[in-house]
């Protein structure tokens, strides 16, 4: 049971990983056609849609060690995202209140990926 359970989380993971790329690719597509507009979207959409991927890795781990490696990608690849986001709310590119909920679910996702980080750490020096 304990196996089963924690891969319906792992799913659920990847689920909400792949929800938050999709959405990182829909905010790219409104984002106008200026140059630190199109920099900026080439930026976020190679680390914000990377994480689903790098995450599905990381469950096909061949090891402890590689498994924590792996989710490491993940949190950088978040945590690059957020800064992303947080550079265009302050630069104004699109409306706040369109890109809150976004990084709202960036920093859920960033606190939920540390956090298998410490489990997983611990599981393996155990």
């Amino acid at each position: 049971m304990g196996v089963a359970l924690t891969m319906a989380r792992g799913d659920d993971i990847e689920e909400r990983l792949i929800d938050f790329a999709v959405r990182i690719i829909r905010v790219c597509e409104a984002l106008p056609n200026k140059p630190a507009e199109r920099h900026i979207r080439g930026q976020l959409l190679r680390c914000g849609t990377s994480v689903a991927p790098n995450y599905a890795e990381a469950r096909g781990a061949e090891s402890g060690k590689d498994f924590v490696h792996k989710l490491k990608l993940v949190l950088k690849e978040l945590n690059e995202s957020r800064v992303w986001l947080k550079i265009m709310i302050q630069a104004g590119f699109l409306p706040e209140n369109r890109l809150e909920a976004l990084l709202d679910e960036c920093d859920q996702l960033c606190r939920i990926i540390s956090a298998s980080i410490q489990t997983a750490r611990q599981t393996t020096h155990n």
